[in-house]
């Protein structure tokens, strides 16, 4: 196996499964997102804090994230859609995954890209036709990666990361959403 950096620290990743076999309960995370409506259909999402190892915790900084709709939806376009925020969680995680897998086999990473494309046919949220579904109809992603590395372990890396990926995993499987009003 050749040394790679990539920069993720797979020790510690190997240590935290092995202390979460150990004590399970541990493992149980509670993330969160606070959204506030702002004007028209922009709104403003916080994340700061979550629950994990049995404790609160804080992130090292609070994230801000607009949401709105574009002009063409008649509206401000002060954000991205959210339903693009999807796209950016798919991405953001196999494209992690990729390089905690890569790390952990010893290839080095040159370069990782993942475009993400979601097709949505808009006339099931505008209530334009009841047989179109509000959601995306499909998603594709397409990796560019340039790494010491085969076409095989490549496609490897890929795999191993969409196996482990939990978004991918809450868009591919029915995730159980409640929604109360307070």
């Amino acid at each position: 196996m050749t040394s790679a950096d990539n920069g993720v620290n797979v020790q510690a990743l190997l240590d935290a499964r092995q202390a979460l076999k150990d004590a399970p309960e541990a493992a149980l995370f509670t993330w969160r997102a606070s959204s506030t409506w702002d004007h028209g259909v922009h709104s403003t999402t916080t994340i700061e804090k979550f629950h994990g190892l049995g404790a609160e915790q804080t992130h090292k900084a609070s994230s801000t994230f607009e949401s709105d709709h574009p002009a063409v939806f008649a509206a401000e376009d002060n954000g991205i859609t959210p339903i693009e925020y999807l796209l950016v969680g798919l991405a953001g995680c196999l494209t992690a995954g990729v390089a905690s897998v890569a790390q952990n086999r010893g290839i080095q990473l040159r370069k990782v890209e993942s475009v993400v494309e979601g097709s949505h046919d808009i006339r099931g949220i505008l209530g334009a036709d009841s047989d179109v579904r509000n959601g995306y109809e499909g998603i594709k992603v397409t990796f560019h990666i340039d790494a010491d590395a085969s076409r095989q372990e490549i496609e490897a890396l890929v795999a191993q990361s969409q196996k482990r990926s939990a978004v991918f995993d809450a868009l591919t499987n029915p995730t159980d959403v409640t929604v109360e009003v307070a």
